[in-house]
């Protein structure tokens, strides 16, 4: 990554917005302890219109060859889901939502995930820092800015946060253009005392003018099972002909200001904008993790520092 990249990328770091999240959250128009599906619950998922087989994404001009058993929510129902289902502000810019199943009870399973699609179009971003990355010291530079940062976050109410490690660590497949990772994060209350934990998990697709978003949204309880499926959702998804990360013509086409390295760097410190996106849907539990700029910049900006000396 160039000086000019990691001050782009730098540039647009604002928080961090993580979260545990329960799809049982989603019921709580109906108190009963059994978690009975309510009338309104009902009639919203017998509303939604989950698809099969190919799917068009035209605002990303790209394709999902789902696998049997699996299912898309289009974009309004997706945005629906977040935002009537889940309590969220709207959001115009989710692409739609992958389903493990064809029936849209899943939504209530807390046993299972849901993947939310969205598009960044800010160009080509270049692979050719991907086999340099480590990785490894990255997550070293990660883990300290979020302990340092901790001290604020319990300042201001929010329970403290442990970036344990890598669940999944990054992996780019350079002939498909394909990234992944996973978070394994911890919450801490000011007393010390455990208050939850999450599996942050992240696919991003590369292609001519930006890249594609598939995050995962999944109970704690599901982790063993989301890491299991993520392999076979991240075959399921390309970009149209003439759009694939190969079409890319350096004359014609803008390139990113930043490498797969900050993609990965910025799955903890998101985009202004990416938290409208991907933060708002855990909005049911309210519980937020605020971590500042400053300490996330600064880890990230030591990461790159090293790699340069």
């Amino acid at each position: 990554m160039t000086r000019k990249s990691l001050t782009v990328a730098l540039a647009l770091l604002t928080f961090v917005f993580v979260s545990t999240l329960s799809p049982r959250a989603i019921a709580a128009d109906d108190p009963s302890p059994n978690h009975a599906v309510s009338a309104k619950t009902e009639n919203f998922l017998n509303s939604l219109h989950p698809v099969t087989g190919s799917v068009s994404i035209p605002a990303a001009k790209a394709t999902l060859q789902l696998a049997p058993g699996y299912s898309f929510l289009p974009a309004k129902d997706a945005q629906r889901v977040l935002s009537d289902l889940w309590s969220n502000p709207p959001d115009n810019s989710v692409l739609g939502m992958i389903l493990p199943s064809t029936d849209p009870h899943v939504l209530l399973d807390d046993s299972n995930w849901a993947v939310v699609v969205t598009y960044t179009e800010e160009g080509y971003v270049s692979d050719a820092d991907a086999a340099k990355t480590d990785y490894a010291e990255m997550l070293k530079d990660m883990q300290k800015g979020t302990s340092e940062s901790n001290p604020e976050r319990l300042k201001q109410g929010y329970p403290a946060i442990e970036l344990v490690g890598w669940a999944e660590p990054p992996h780019y497949d350079a002939a498909t253009h394909k990234l992944y990772w996973a978070r394994n994060l911890r919450f801490k209350k000011a007393d010390g005392s455990a208050d939850g934990q999450s599996l942050n998990y992240d696919i991003r697709v590369l292609g001519r003018r930006g890249y594609l978003s598939l995050n995962a949204v999944a109970p704690v309880d599901a982790l063993a099972k989301v890491s299991a499926d993520m392999p076979q959702v991240l075959t399921m998804t390309s970009f149209d002909t003439g759009e694939r990360y190969a079409d890319y013509d350096s004359k014609t086409d803008k390139l990113a200001a930043y490498g797969v390295a900050a993609l990965v760097a910025g799955g903890i410190a998101a985009k202004a904008g990416l938290f409208a996106k991907l933060g708002l849907m855990l909005l049911a539990l309210k519980k937020f993790v605020i971590i500042g700029i400053a300490a996330v910049a600064a880890a990230v900006k030591k990461f790159f520092n090293r790699r340069k000396s």
